[in-house]
């Protein structure tokens, strides 16, 4: 696994594809006093891509583009509460409104890196 950080935001030409895996991570359990502090997202490629949210930074432009783009679907492990902090952070709302735990689904691709099935318990 590669990991690249960023400062801030993703760079404005990442392309990570029509399936990405998010993780957040926050100070605390507390929205009001527990800040957004790295947002991890993978396309399953090998790289992980770790967003470093600074102090007081209240905007991510393209990481709200990506959040936004209801064409990609996002892959969650506890969707709930990593939504309401990128919202709380950006006053971005995730699409499309289709979450999936990620300990829940098993992804099969095909030879040219389409999902053809996906599977829960």
């Amino acid at each position: 696994m590669t990991n690249i950080l960023h400062k801030g935001d993703l760079p404005e030409d990442l392309d990570l594809g029509p399936l990405v895996a998010i993780d957040c991570e926050t100070m605390g359990l507390n929205f009001n006093r527990d800040r957004l502090c790295l947002v991890q997202l993978s396309s399953g490629n090998g790289v992980a891509h770790m967003v470093q949210i600074e102090v007081e930074q209240n905007s991510a432009p393209n990481l709200c583009k990506l959040l936004s783009n209801e064409e990609i679907l996002k892959i969650f492990h506890f969707a709930r509460f990593d939504i309401a902090a990128l919202l709380n952070a950006f006053g971005v709302l995730t699409k499309p409104k289709i979450y999936y735990k990620s300990y829940l689904i098993l992804i099969f691709p095909n030879s040219s890196n389409q999902v053809i099935g996906v599977l829960t318990h």
